[in-house]
């Protein structure tokens, strides 16, 4: 951490990108050779102002921060679970609660979420993420052994079809049961902070995990949160997590970030995220963003019911695509695949799938 950030800009797409990289105008992002990104906004002062840079011009810095804020801005990151993470993979979500904020307990039965989850597959998700409890805002925490009962079937079901598993969970204990299971990753909305056990089941699992930022418990987080800076704050609280997961065991390449929209955040919060979210490529891990049918969407579009936020989500799911997020975790996959598919073709990348 520091004074000093680099956000990529002004990126460019396909042809455009490859063309930026080979004449020096651009530099690849995240080593993604499909998006590259000329201009670098730079902040030097934490209270300050972004100033605009040419990569050319950073590239011939002399200054080692600089410099390694390029390298880690550029460089390829490992394939997760098996998955390229040099192009857009989604996340099917798959909530067994009876009380989830965005479908009213639909996959509550594991019968329905099995289904539904096969479907989401067929449809073209490449990970599946089951959770058994909820973390809308006020929500109670569920014990370990409900939990369990809830996801068990389904992760079993899925894992047995040779799907590529999350499992969305802040404990140990669940995270141990899961690794056992077949789980291929974790997803962690506390980011292994929940308890002392879920960093230590984490290590000992050997599985990809993906860390989220929060502010707050969910029972409290929407109470009127407050930041310096969102964006600058919640990326110096990501990296610095990164920074002791990987001292506990977790090999850095087998960590994701997400910035965690709508856990203790403000719609303005959400925006000012969604705005600078190239910026978490610096961290040097893929980057997961999970924004689907969310209260902000719903604020901007006027959708009041979770359910019918599906354009606006896939909006969201295609923001994040075009700042080079490497997974977006969403509720409707058909839709995200089909306006990720087109964009690419519009922007002459091949298309998904």
């Amino acid at each position: 951490m520091g004074e000093l950030y680099i956000r990529p800009a002004a990126m460019v797409y396909g042809p455009d990108a490859l063309a930026a990289v080979s004449q020096g105008s651009g530099l690849p992002l995240a080593g993604n050779p499909d998006i590259a990104w000329t201009l670098g906004l730079v902040s030097e002062d934490r209270g300050g102002s972004w100033r605009a840079r040419k990569v050319q011009a950073l590239k011939a810095s002399q200054d080692g921060d600089v410099s390694g804020w390029i390298d880690r801005l550029s460089a390829a990151r490992p394939a997760v679970c098996d998955l390229d993470m040099g192009e857009p993979q989604v996340m099917g979500i798959v909530n067994t609660t009876p009380d989830s904020f965005s479908d009213g307990g639909v996959n509550a039965e594991a019968e329905t979420a099995i289904a539904n989850a096969r479907a989401m597959a067929a449809d073209g998700a490449t990970l599946l993420d089951v959770g058994g409890e909820s973390t809308r805002p006020g929500s109670d925490p569920v014990d370990e052994a409900e939990e369990w009962r809830r996801i068990q079937p389904v992760i079993a079901a899925l894992v047995g079809d040779g799907l590529k598993v999350s499992c969305d969970t802040r404990k140990g204990a669940i995270m141990r049961r899961a690794t056992q299971a077949g789980v291929a990753m974790i997803n962690d909305v506390a980011a292994l902070s929940y308890e002392a056990e879920a960093l230590t089941a984490a290590v000992d699992s050997g599985l990809p995990v993906c860390l989220m930022h929060a502010q707050g418990d969910p029972k409290t987080m929407q109470n009127d949160p407050q930041y310096d800076d969102v964006l600058l704050d919640v990326y110096d609280w990501l990296e610095a997590r990164v920074n002791a997961v990987e001292m506990a065991g977790v090999a850095r390449g087998s960590i994701i970030v997400d910035p965690g929209i709508g856990f203790g955040k403000s719609f303005q919060h959400n925006l000012q995220l969604l705005q600078g979210l190239a910026l978490f490529h610096g961290i040097g891990v893929p980057v997961l963003l999970g924004a689907s049918r969310k209260g902000f969407i719903g604020a901007v579009t006027g959708e009041k019911v979770a359910g019918r936020r599906q354009a606006g989500s896939a909006a969201a799911a295609l923001h994040g695509v075009m700042a080079g997020v490497q997974i977006v975790r969403v509720h409707d996959v058909r839709e995200t695949v089909h306006t990720i598919r087109l964009w690419r073709a519009a922007a002459g990348i091949s298309s998904l799938g």
